[in-house]
């Protein structure tokens, strides 16, 4: 007998700043989990009992799952970007239900990361079309986009699982749905099929991440299986998305070009035309940080067999300041190298944006 699933989500605690609580979008929240114990927090950044705490490595997954954090973003700013968007939009929620041993948002939090969702989603929404109207139309071509203005809207979190706890996803996605100088994009390794019946005429880019099979039954936890979201990946162009890949992390593991041949080979022979025609991917090398090496020691060190490899890496000081390791410069050139060939070879149809 197969045992089903454990829930994502199955939220018994929210914590929540009063006003997040009070607010429409914290009232309709805390209705949908009506046996949830609300709790009242002064900040949504100090909430001892959820984050911030190492003795909470072993209670990591169990914490994503039944903790909500309801709080009201208190700066609201657009960034430029360049690489995976043109801007990095205000974020509608960060943390996360999955539990990928890779993520950085951790090294910020510290030992779990359950989602916070922001309720002051209106003032977002107010900030971006102000923010979008100022650009106006798009004269050059990027490699973001060769017409419109891409937001990222989803930097600190994954936009398909925040979709199952609140409507602030689809109320960003829906303004972007009438704006036909930009368009919203998110990464995800969550297949939430809700989002089918949205109708974003073209306006929202999902990018899908993918690796391995092999390597993410290791390191990405909790997340929807590759097959799974493969699967999902032509349902989502003819539902009016458009659908970028996002190869990342790319994890050099002993067998990684077998693996990644594998996954190119099977992609070429199983997505459309369609799909293909307006399909490009962003490739992104694994960045790791010693201090997620050791909290990962606490309770998944099977991935660290994978991600830390002092042999090949070397520390890298990142633009926000933070200490990581990345693979040794000149080594990873040439890795980046053959991994882009690999693409030309068994992908021909996939534009890479970039690489690094």
């Amino acid at each position: 007998m197969v045992r089903p699933s454990p829930p994502l989500l199955d939220i018994t605690r929210i914590y929540a700043e009063p006003a997040a609580a009070q607010s429409p979008r914290g009232q309709e929240i805390i209705a949908r989990w009506p046996a949830a114990e609300v709790v009242p927090v002064a900040s949504h950044w100090q909430i001892p009992e959820v984050h911030g705490d190492e003795r909470n490595v072993a209670r990591w997954v169990r914490i994503k799952t039944e903790a909500l954090i309801l709080g009201e973003k208190k700066s609201i700013a657009t960034r430029l970007n360049g690489r995976s968007a043109d801007f990095i939009a205000p974020s509608l929620s960060n943390g996360c239900a999955m539990a990928c041993a890779y993520c950085y948002v951790p090294r910020r939090k510290g030992y779990s990361n359950p989602v916070t969702v922001f309720t002051n989603v209106d003032k977002i929404a107010a900030h971006l079309a102000r923010h979008v109207h100022k650009q106006g139309p798009k004269t050059e071509p990027n490699q973001c986009d060769p017409e419109a203005w891409v937001y990222d809207i989803g930097e600190n979190s994954d936009c398909s699982v925040d979709a199952l706890i609140s409507e602030n996803v689809r109320d960003i996605c829906d303004l972007f749905r009438m704006t036909p100088t930009a368009k919203a994009s998110f990464a995800t390794k969550y297949v939430n099929r809700d989002l089918l019946e949205w109708d974003p005429l073209g306006r929202t880019r999902i990018r899908f991440s993918l690796m391995p099979a092999s390597t993410a039954k290791i390191t990405d936890i909790r997340t929807s299986p590759m097959a799974e979201r493969i699967a999902a990946i032509d349902d989502f162009v003819e539902a009016g998305y458009e659908v970028h890949l996002n190869f990342s992390p790319v994890i050099l593991t002993p067998t990684w070009v077998e693996d990644w041949t594998e996954l190119l080979t099977h992609l070429a022979d199983v997505l459309s035309p369609q799909t293909k025609q307006q399909l490009a991917a962003e490739v992104i090398f694994l960045t790791h940080n010693e201090q997620l090496h050791e909290v990962n020691l606490g309770w998944h060190p099977k991935a660290e067999e994978l991600l830390w490899t002092p042999q090949i890496q070397e520390p890298k000081v990142s633009q926000n300041g933070a200490v990581n390791v990345r693979y040794r410069s000149g080594f990873k050139g040439a890795q980046v190298e053959l991994f882009t060939e690999l693409v030309a070879r068994f992908l021909p149809q996939c534009r890479i944006r970039y690489a690094f």
